[in-house]
């Protein structure tokens, strides 16, 4: 079962704009499909809106601080719609339908049979799922936590979905239970970003905030698909495009939102077909090529410095950085050719993205996982940096470093305790204010979770959100992983790929959504969230929630902790009654939540303080650090190419809404793989045609998938992508990268050819 065909593949290119009547069109078509015509708009006029509204559960791009009432996009309204469905998952559903059954059925038609009703837990007997009560279903995790050797053998993951007070509460139960075990979907997407900013900046988060984007000169985009992952950041670059600002975007591909735009709110514009440009230049490097540009735009730059006093701001390296003069030295040791050959781009390109920033007062770089997903993920983080640095990029209004986050509150999640490798000084506040006594050993990340369930050292996962089977590298291993374990427990909204992929015993806890009221024994709550420039603001639900039997988050932890911890001081119920006491409790323990309840009311909430916003830098030097990192090797062997996974247009992480991805011009398919026409012709693969691909890992193992079928398109030589998660199998597990762990899925070498031939 699936999304109905609406006919054969195809493949047609896409020359309107980003958003405008396209988006209209499908967010119209797909408010049809799911028979919200009345809450869909109703969900449109609250979405975003200060105090009296609910945040978005799509992305973390930060809310308009002009007061916009429409700050919505195409993709939030179709995640809200798909959430706010009217059909229904309950036990009728689970009664015609054993699990080997729906193990069949496609993503796309597990999620569409609608929203998760009440809790139940699978019968190993009988193979289907059934009803358990709250208090049995939390009696049975507690039961099997308490009966655990070591603390250690759970492990506690957590989606991005999850708002600021219950992941405060989640990692507090964990760590009272004995573990820093808190893998999250960070360790897959940005843990690169934050570890390099810490090493460059001290601070493991951007520095700007939207008012920089509006009054920066020149922004450079890396490896980020805006009109599909970020939609709301259109209005930012078509407003910096009118003020006249410079736009670089870098990607293999050139996206839609690198083209051009109209924003749907702009009513005048949408009614006379008005677009506007997005970008005044677009390189496209060869994948994992990013590193080389930062350092040839850095080597221009240096080279220019002799003729050009300004070309540096020399002042500003001497006050606040080190490492300057090492820095420079590589730079200078590096020949242009290397650079133009591991970048893949001429070295004409790469001055002109160079001359843009030296002309450029105020400069903003902004990536994403087009960056993050390498091998050398850190090393071009840092580049970044050092770019920055070069020019005094730092402190100042419209200049710093902007890491684009994905999920809705995944900056949110570690800000508030979500790190398994926690610092001391969050551990002593967490011990005086709580009253435990956390542990002081590292934990387990995503990876290294996944690797412990398959040895058996972890037998308890507790999935807070998202979908922890396909979200992961490795398919198969990571399928075979969590059907070892003793309990799988995945708290949810909607029927999904973890619920089937289990362990021996298996709990489905249905939560609220965000859309959803969450009423408590004080009355209506909120929850708040960080969205990726580190404003944290109140969403508050707006619908009667899906089913009576639905708990909150928070609810949901505070039951799971007193069951796993019948003794423990912590005041879980009372908490709960009030998330105003959670609050309270966080003010308490985290940097920059002074006075949360009074700031987080305020008209747009309050920002985190960013000390290298203010150039304070908490380095072991007290400055800003020049990295100085070797140039990766980054061409593919002969006869290989390097792939990455990405997202389609009509999909949310996980979540697939069609089989169409509009911008890409492609219809009916995802088994497709997107290739350069040469790369094509040289192996002799027609277009439309299926092909064979297989991924040789780090450790020599291959891994296959056959049947896909060859989409020539705009990509570099050497280079080809295509979605995930159907191409998360081609990731081993061993994959990942030494610099931050993270899942190489952006740089897989893989070999492409005509289905049945031999590689």
């Amino acid at each position: 079962m699936g999304p109905t065909p609406e006919g054969e593949p195809r493949v047609r290119p896409y020359h309107h704009p980003a958003a405008g009547w396209g988006a209209a069109k499908s967010v119209t078509r797909f408010m049809v499909r799911e028979g919200a015509l009345v809450d869909g708009p109703r969900a449109i006029m609250k979405m975003n809106h200060e105090r009296t509204g609910f945040d978005c559960p799509g992305c973390a791009w930060p809310d308009d601080t002009k007061g916009l009432h429409l700050d919505i996009c195409e993709n939030g309204i179709k995640h809200v719609t798909w959430e706010m469905t009217r059909k229904r998952v309950g036990r009728e559903f689970f009664a015609a339908h054993s699990v080997t059954e729906l193990s069949g059925w496609s993503d796309y038609a597990l999620e569409n049979q609608g929203r998760l009703t009440e809790p139940m837990v699978y019968d190993a007997a009988t193979d289907y799922y059934v009803p358990i009560t709250w208090k049995d279903a939390f009696a049975l995790v507690g039961r099997t936590l308490r009966g655990l050797d070591s603390p250690h053998r759970a492990a506690y993951y957590t989606s991005g979905r999850l708002g600021n007070e219950a992941t405060f509460l989640y990692q507090l139960m964990a760590r009272e239970l004995g573990t820093n075990n808190l893998p999250d979907c960070s360790n897959m997407c940005h843990e690169a970003s934050g570890r390099a900013l810490q090493a460059s900046l001290g601070t493991g988060k951007g520095t700007v905030d939207l008012k920089d984007w509006e009054a920066t000169d020149a922004l450079f985009i890396l490896g980020v698909n805006a009109a599909s992952n970020a939609p709301r950041m259109l209005t930012a670059l078509a407003e910096a495009y009118h003020r006249g600002a410079q736009i670089v975007h870098v990607n293999p591909l050139v996206e839609a939102a690198a083209t051009r735009t109209i924003i749907p709110h702009d009513f005048t514009d949408m009614a006379l077909g008005k677009a506007t440009r997005t970008s005044t230049l677009n390189l496209q490097p060869r994948i994992g090529g990013d590193l080389a540009l930062l350092r040839g735009m850095a080597k221009a730059i240096l080279e220019q410095a002799p003729s050009d006093p300004k070309a540096l701001d020399q002042e500003f390296i001497d006050r606040h950085t080190t490492g300057f003069a090492e820095y420079r030295a590589l730079c200078e040791a590096t020949p242009w050719e290397e650079l133009e050959r591991q970048s893949g781009l001429p070295r004409a390109d790469i001055l002109k993205a160079a001359r843009v920033y030296r002309d450029a007062d105020r400069s903003i770089v902004s990536w994403c996982l087009g960056v993050t997903q390498h091998e050398h993920g850190v090393d071009t983080v840092r580049e970044i940096v050092n770019l920055l640095l070069l020019r005094g990029n730092l402190g100042r209004e419209g200049a710093g470093p902007s890491p684009v986050r994905g999920h809705s509150n995944v900056q949110g999640n570690r800000t508030c305790g979500i790190d398994h490798r926690p610092a001391p000084e969050f551990l002593d506040r967490l011990a005086e204010v709580c009253g435990i006594d956390p542990p002081r050993e590292h934990g387990l990340d995503t990876v290294a979770a996944i690797r412990a369930m398959r040895d058996g050292e972890v037998t308890v996962f507790v999935g807070m959100g998202g979908n922890f089977a396909l979200a992961a590298p490795d398919t198969p291993y990571t399928f075979a992983a969590l059907r070892t374990c003793e309990l799988t427990v995945q708290v949810s909204t909607k029927l999904n790929r973890s619920h089937l992929v289990h362990g021996r015993q298996a709990l489905i806890l249905p939560c609220l959504g965000r859309t959803e009221k969450d009423q408590q024994r004080t009355g209506l709550q909120s929850t708040s969230v960080e969205d990726s420039m580190s404003m944290v603001h109140l969403s508050v639900g707006m619908k009667r929630p899906a089913s009576p039997d639905l708990l909150s988050e928070p609810a949901i932890i505070a039951g799971l902790a007193r069951a796993a911890l019948p003794d423990s001081a912590t005041p879980w119920e009372w908490y709960v009654e009030d998330y105003d006491r959670i609050r309270d409790a966080m003010a308490q323990v985290l940097d920059g939540f002074e006075d949360f309840n009074r700031r987080v009311r305020l008209p747009l909430g309050f920002r985190i303080r960013q000390p290298a916003r203010e150039l304070v830098f908490r380095t072991p030097s007290g400055r800003a650090e020049f990295s100085a990192a070797a140039l990766p090797d980054v061409v593919p062997a002969p006869g290989t190419l390097a792939l990455g996974t990405m997202r389609s247009h009509d999909q949310w992480n996980t979540t697939i809404y069609s089989d169409d991805d509009r911008y890409r011009g492609v219809h009916n398919l995802r088994t497709l793989v997107f290739m350069n026409r040469d790369d094509m012709r040289e192996r002799g693969i027609a277009e439309l045609t299926p092909v064979d691909i297989t991924s040789t890992a780090r450790d020599g193992s291959r891994r296959r998938l056959d049947g896909y079928l060859a989409v020539p398109y705009d990509i570099p030589r050497g280079c080809a992508a295509g979605y995930m998660p159907e191409m998360n199998v081609l990731c081993a597990l061993g994959d990942y990268s030494t610099q931050s762990d993270q899942p190489i899925m952006k740089h897989l070498k893989v070999t492409i050819v005509p289905a049945g031939r031999q590689p």
